[in-house]
């Protein structure tokens, strides 16, 4: 009889937000609104990059990577979100639910390493600029950029094979709008400490590890530009970086609270307000910052654009 109870969930049900229809309409449109805002700015950022060869160096090679990271790390979640706010109740597979935990997981661990690259890119750039060609050449950053998301891609996949062996016998509502660890692990009639441990030793290792870099990084740099002689000299290198640490602030402060901590302190509202932030918010942050502090993406998207002007005009006399 236990065993037959054990096989009985087959699929979970996302409980999401309000009941009352008018706030989870209003939550819609809010969040569809900045999804499809994150999306356009994302692939814009790929496609610049991409169009303009001036861009086509590491930093901006990591930005593209950065960017078409974010668009698939926003559909992990916030196409199931948005249709949550439609439906209120929203089913997903057992299977589904794992395959979610295992791709949101592999992108967020993908997004520290390649934020911790970025950093030691800028590092290179401001404390080494003579020897910064040959450290971080275009095969060096290619490797480091596809490290990134090998590396971020290895990191849960031990985690959600040991969740894929978990049983469910209910209940089988889950207390947020994707699956999470902690949700999942409250579901489950299994014992679960080795997996937990496993699970949150493995965030802890690579957010932490990860972020220490990124500060290590950066104290070198604050060092280097304060020992600068020139004003103009300390502007222009803390401005070639302060996008980065701006994203770095933003995404680290939110995760680091959300999976840094004992399992036992989770707090189901708190949560899912705080996905909200790295689900939906920080990805349209990134593009916003990167664009709108940078003097080089601008003028690149200048130029681009007016030359596909000038492209359409001439289709337009040839017709």
């Amino acid at each position: 009889m236990g065993a037959a109870n054990q096989t009985t969930v087959t699929e979970f049900i996302f409980l999401g937000f309000s009941g009352v229809f008018f706030l989870r309409l209003t939550l819609f449109v809010m969040f569809l609104i900045i999804y499809l805002l994150s999306l356009t700015g994302n692939t814009l950022i790929i496609f610049i990059v991409l169009m303009d060869v001036t861009l086509q160096t590491p930093m901006y090679i990591f930005l593209g990577n950065l960017s078409f990271l974010e668009i698939w790390y926003t559909t992990a979640t916030v196409p199931k979100l948005l249709a949550i706010c439609l439906s209120q109740w929203l089913t997903i597979s057992v299977s589904g639910c794992i395959t979610q935990y295992y791709f949101f997981f592999s992108m967020g661990a993908t997004e520290c390493i390649l934020l911790a690259v970025m950093a030691y890119d800028r590092y290179l750039a401001i404390c080494n600029p003579l020897r910064y060609p040959l450290l971080m050449s275009l095969l060096v950053c290619l490797r480091f950029s596809a490290g990134s998301w090998i590396g971020g891609f290895i990191a849960p996949l031990l985690p959600t094979i040991l969740i894929s062996y978990l049983n469910f016998c209910g209940p089988q509502k889950i207390n947020h709008f994707f699956c999470d660890s902690d949700p999942i692990f409250k579901l489950s009639c299994s014992d679960t400490f080795l997996v937990e441990a496993l699970g949150y030793t493995c965030s802890s290792i690579v957010i932490l590890s990860s972020f220490l870099l990124t500060m290590s990084s950066y104290g070198h740099i604050v060092v280097t530009i304060i020992r600068l002689s020139s004003r103009e000299a300390k502007k222009k290198a803390f401005s070639t970086c302060a996008s980065h640490l701006t994203v770095v602030t933003i995404y680290y402060g939110t995760i680091i609270f959300a999976y840094v901590r004992p399992p036992a302190k989770y707090n189901f509202t708190i949560g899912k307000v705080i996905s909200v932030f790295y689900c939906v918010v920080t990805p349209l942050v990134n593009p916003l910052i990167y664009t709108l502090r940078n003097k080089d993406v601008k003028k690149a998207f200048r130029k681009v654009l007016a030359q596909k002007r000038l492209l359409l005009a001439r289709n337009m006399q040839e017709v």
